[in-house]
């Protein structure tokens, strides 16, 4: 290692934590992963402990910069799902949790007057579905500042987790001295401060930064929904202090935290972002020969458990059912439009482990060889065995619907999977199609996304890009390409959210000037994959199968309406 100033990215996801050592350049020198622990108490309740987090923060860190002096260490950034987190006054874990509650809990407006669950389980995570009935409450008021989340609020954002714990949890309610996203949960952590990122609460908190300059809570909001406790002490506890990402947080690292990590007090700590928005940050400044450069024109994809859609603009653009215009949500100054799959990595995880074929893949797997990297092959044979020109026309007869867990943009929380062309084959081939079949579903959701911001005013978008593991998997950037009919970038170093995390710690150090400029110096290169002309016109109609299995969906459910 020859530079002097590195950064450090840590990434807070649904599994793990995450840290790296990152070079002025972009490039990630050293990464280490640990895990950390979920609570599903029962069915869509998904809790974890931030004293987990924290511990497995800390033991990454060490580990990733145990090779280079604290003083190289320039700057560190945070990035977390946007998981509820809940603390006392004294910053003490408070419970979220039902554990212990008697089956009668959840009846009609039974509340609770004393707390049975585990503190250490004091985060309510992102894919929790607990409050969808709070959901729907206040989606019912078509509150005007729920026009900045695609006209509906949805079960993953804070606001009706909040009125959950309200209703459901009187103690931690009145104990609570801070709710906080997780993102900003970790800054606070590491510098004592309350700040919190615009990230965070414009996106997942309805806080208000409106076009015509309003930039606040929104009071009537709140009373109208029953959280006009929130207002008390100016806000305090779910944020009175707000800043764009990557602004310094007030101090840096604080004594405490510095020793716990093995950096020097005081160094830069960049304001957080949820960790799909890190990602967008951190593969928004990728290079491609031959594609436009310039921001406005890409729409990145965030691939893990779920995948986020994001594309910025300058002048805010409503999309209906895409989450925003979010302004200072990723590049300060630009406003963020936010698409998304609840279950895009997960579903295929689904898929694959759940098909009968799976146990004997996995016990005849060479070396290190991931089993989607054998379904492709098996993939490639059978395209070759029925001389195909194209492997994608194996699945002519087999159409997935894959909102397993609901849909963001429809903003339905309640539709299921489907899967058409099922045969009484469980032997490999079949797993493999299936997985095919599900992968084109895949795109033909972000296809979906895609359209609506073009309709909604995003005239200029020129490509794609790819982050995560997913970015390597040839079958399914073939498919994105195809299915959008748009060249897909993926970058050379895949770890974009970490990168994002780093870019973070940039910022806040000042080290490359302007937030633009350092998106650009760390972004580092990629590699373009272009649509196959002769392979658009079979998912023009895959597409139109896709969307007629919502609406017969719709069908299904109004002719059972009413018969229990």
């Amino acid at each position: 290692m020859t530079s002097r100033s590195y950064f450090v990215g840590v990434d807070v996801g649904t599994g793990s934590v995450r840290a790296a050592l990152v070079a002025e350049n972009g490039k990630i020198l050293k990464n280490h992963a640990g895990s950390t622990k979920t609570w599903n108490v029962q069915p869509d309740f998904y809790e974890q402990s931030t004293d987990d987090i924290w511990a497995a923060v800390i033991s990454c860190v060490k580990e990733v910069i145990k090779d280079v002096s604290p003083q190289d260490i320039k700057g560190i950034g945070f990035d977390a799902t946007c998981s509820l987190v809940c603390v006392d006054k004294f910053g003490n874990p408070l419970t979220v949790s039902p554990s212990g509650k008697t089956e009668n809990f959840f009846k009609s407006n039974q509340k609770a007057n004393k707390i049975l669950g585990n503190n250490q389980q004091n985060v309510i995570l992102w894919l929790d579905h607990r409050a969808v009935k709070e959901t729907e409450y206040i989606n019912s008021f078509n509150h005007p500042v729920l026009q900045y989340v695609g006209g509906k609020i949805f079960p993953e954002m804070e606001t009706p987790k909040l009125l959950w714990l309200k209703k459901y949890l009187k103690d931690t309610w009145e104990k609570a001295g801070y709710f906080f996203d997780l993102p900003d949960f970790l800054t606070w952590r590491a510098t004592d401060s309350t700040s919190r990122s615009s990230c965070s609460l414009v996106c997942k908190w309805t806080y208000q930064m409106d076009v015509d300059g309003t930039e606040s809570w929104n009071r009537t909001f709140f009373e109208q929904i029953g959280l006009s406790d929130l207002a008390q002490d100016n806000w305090s506890r779910i944020g009175s202090v707000v800043q764009y990402p990557g602004a310094p947080v007030e101090n840096g690292l604080s004594e405490r935290a510095a020793k716990e990590l093995g950096l020097f007090p005081g160094t830069p700590v960049g304001t957080s972002m949820i960790d799909a928005h890190a990602g967008g940050l951190g593969l928004i400044g990728c290079k491609a020969d031959n594609i436009d450069p310039h921001f406005e024109t890409r729409v990145g994809l965030i691939c893990g458990t779920s995948t986020c859609h994001m594309a910025v603009t300058k002048e805010a653009t409503f999309a209906p059912g895409v989450w925003g215009p979010y302004k200072n949500a990723m590049i300060p100054g630009m406003w963020l439009n936010e698409g998304g799959q609840s279950a895009t990595g997960k579903l295929l995880d689904h898929v694959i482990d759940s098909h009968p074929a799976t146990p004997g893949i996995r016990k005849k797997l060479p070396g290190n060889m991931h089993i989607t990297q054998y379904l492709n092959n098996v993939i490639y044979d059978l395209a070759k065995k029925q001389q195909f020109s194209n492997p994608a026309y194996l699945t002519k007869d087999i159409h997935v619907y894959p909102d397993f867990h609901g849909n963001r943009l429809l903003a339905n929380p309640t539709l299921k999977g489907m899967i058409s062309g099922l045969t009484l084959n469980i032997d490999e081939e079949n797993l493999a199609m299936l997985y095919l079949a599900t992968v084109q579903a895949l795109s033909y959701g972000t296809r979906q996304i895609v359209d609506r911001l073009k309709e909604s005013g995003y005239q200029n978008i020129k490509s794609t890009l790819i982050c995560g593991g997913l970015s390597k998997n040839p079958i399914f950037t073939a498919a994105q390409a195809n299915a959008c009919n748009l060249p897909v970038i993926c970058p050379d170093e895949i770890e974009s959210v970490l990168l994002g995390a780093a870019i973070l710690g940039a910022v806040a150090a000042n080290h490359f000037g302007s937030v633009e400029h350092t998106i650009r110096s760390m972004g580092g290169k990629g590699k373009a994959v272009f649509p196959d002309p002769g392979i658009i016109g079979f998912h023009d109609k895959k597409y139109q199968v896709f969307l007629k299995m919502h609406d017969d969906q719709i069908k299904y459910r109004e002719i059972m309406e009413g018969l229990v």
